[in-house]
């Protein structure tokens, strides 16, 4: 499975549009995500073993979005991500609270390396 249809899979029980990079709908509150950075991180025989992908996590909604923050860490932490960062912004051109979180996912998946 693709990374990142395991985390349009993951996220679809909170029942808001997930997209990878950019999000081309109507509703106010929904999810866009990306990855930033991949990385070896095991090597065996001068070959790579893990590897570790960095993802971001935008969280964009008109209104409060605490409740889709909480269930994003949640469902992402059982799929075996851990979070990195996470910070608040507030887009004044379009008036959209935003809401960062970075995770990584460790993938031993020969279809990776």
């Amino acid at each position: 499975m693709s990374l990142n249809k395991l985390i349009i899979d993951t996220l679809k029980p909170i029942g808001i549009p997930v997209a990878l990079l950019t999000y081309t709908g109507t509703a106010t509150t929904y999810i866009s995500f990306f990855e930033y950075n991949e990385m070896g991180v095991v090597f065996a025989e001068d070959s790579e073993q893990e590897t570790r992908h960095s993802i971001q996590i935008d969280v964009w909604s008109k209104g409060n979005y605490v409740d889709v923050v909480k269930q994003v860490k949640k469902l992402l932490k059982e799929q075996g991500f851990s979070r990195k960062t996470a910070h608040d912004l507030f887009e004044d051109d379009t008036k959209i609270f935003h809401k960062v979180l970075q995770f990584y996912y460790d993938d031993q998946s020969e279809n990776n390396l």
